[in-house]
């Protein structure tokens, strides 16, 4: 079985069959199991293979559990893979029973072909659906954002939604990336369930190798790195840099379905020859690395990778303060109202002027076995 990648190349799925070569103790690994929708794009996909790389430092047989073939990531070789696609049961009616029946073909395959998971850690809204209705043990849901923000409860057109996730998220226990995200949960569906906050992981190692593959052909310039969408507000930073006198760039990586308008608004403003548009880049590290300072101004995150990842290079960082996560990563002084125009503006400006100001530690506690082991201990604690 193989996955497709963006550059049309093969991925062996690993953990089909067992490998003759694995000797007894090796078979005796306890084992973790990680289930995601795919693995294109996205941190939360990011995090499931970080996440596998902390709990494989620990010693554990790592498998991750996906039910579409699509990735935008290197696979990790320390990990074992296995496609279960659900494209086979779309012809099934109705959503529920789908993901019913599917739950009941994703059982049959963990036991059969994996065992029995140590955890068994569930991502994002369609496997956390599907894993809803498992017999298995030791199900956990990881929630990834502040889902209120994400999905807009406060709207009666999402009121149903609501009343789904809640019937979802109270079938198991919940890690929250971030104290904001649990705080966002409890309060969106109250004590339905046994929560934690748990930070995301950061490969620091492995981001600082990534971020001397190679050196930008850009100098002096501000970075932001992600998606062209609603939470992320690419608006408001471009019409704050407008603000500012430009001294440095402004490079914007990512794809999205806003970035055709942000393009209009930076012609709209005249800023066609500072702001650089760079589309989505496998290794944004490099650039993150070489730049002065980064940039967030998100209305909403979970627990932005972003930040910690440019700290684990150096990189100063300034954000706004959102709901969920910046305030948990960064010193107050780093931090900048949401929506602000004229304030986010102010602080890009002392940024540009003395990027190094805004400097802060990179937090050991967030390496990847650190966060496997804050897994453990939670699950742990309410068996």
């Amino acid at each position: 079985m193989f996955f497709e990648n963006p550059n049309n190349k093969k991925v062996k799925v690993r953990g089909y069959t067992n490998k003759m070569n694995i000797d007894f103790v090796e078979k005796q690994k306890s084992k973790i199991l990680l289930v995601i929708n795919s693995l294109k794009g996205g941190g939360a996909e990011r995090v499931v293979l970080t996440l596998g790389q902390g709990f494989h430092d620990l010693g554990y047989e790592v498998h991750v559990l996906t039910f579409k073939p699509q990735i935008e990531f290197s696979l990790n070789p320390n990990l074992n893979y296995h496609l279960l696609k659900f494209k086979n049961f779309k012809l099934i009616p109705k959503l529920d029973r789908r993901d019913r029946v599917f739950a009941y073909v994703v059982d049959r395959y963990i036991s059969k072909k994996i065992g029995t998971p140590e955890i068994i850690i569930s991502n994002l809204d369609r496997a956390d659906s599907i894993l809803s209705y498992s017999r298995l043990p030791n199900i956990t849901y990881v929630i990834h954002n502040t889902l209120s923000l994400l999905y807009g409860f406060s709207t009666k057109a999402n009121h149903e939604k609501k009343i789904k996730f809640t019937k979802i998220y109270s079938k198991h226990p919940c890690i929250c990336v971030s104290q904001g995200a649990e705080k966002d949960f409890i309060k969106s569906f109250g004590q339905i369930t046994l929560t934690t906050a748990i930070h995301n992981p950061i490969d620091k190692e492995s981001i600082q190798e990534q971020a001397d593959a190679f050196v930008p052909e850009y100098q002096n310039y501000i970075i932001h790195v992600g998606s062209f969408k609603d939470a992320k507000r690419h608006d408001i930073l471009i019409r704050a840099y407008a603000q500012t006198d430009q001294s440095m760039l402004l490079l914007l990586l990512g794809q999205g379905k806003y970035k055709n308008d942000i393009e209009q608004l930076v012609v709209d403003l005249g800023l066609e020859d500072k702001v650089v548009f760079l589309g989505f880049q496998e290794n944004p590290f490099p650039y993150i690395k070489h730049a002065q300072f980064k940039v967030l101004t998100s209305d909403w995150e979970g627990c932005p990778l972003v930040i910690p990842e440019a700290l684990a290079i150096g990189t100063p960082v300034i954000s706004t303060n959102c709901p969920s996560g910046p305030s948990e990563l960064l010193p107050q002084k780093n931090l900048m109202p949401m929506g602000d125009i004229d304030a986010i503006a102010d602080k890009l400006s002392q940024a540009m002027e003395n990027p190094k100001q805004f400097q802060a530690p990179f937090d050991e506690a967030l390496l990847p076995a650190k966060i496997a082991e804050k897994y453990l201990h939670f699950v742990q604690s309410i068996k």
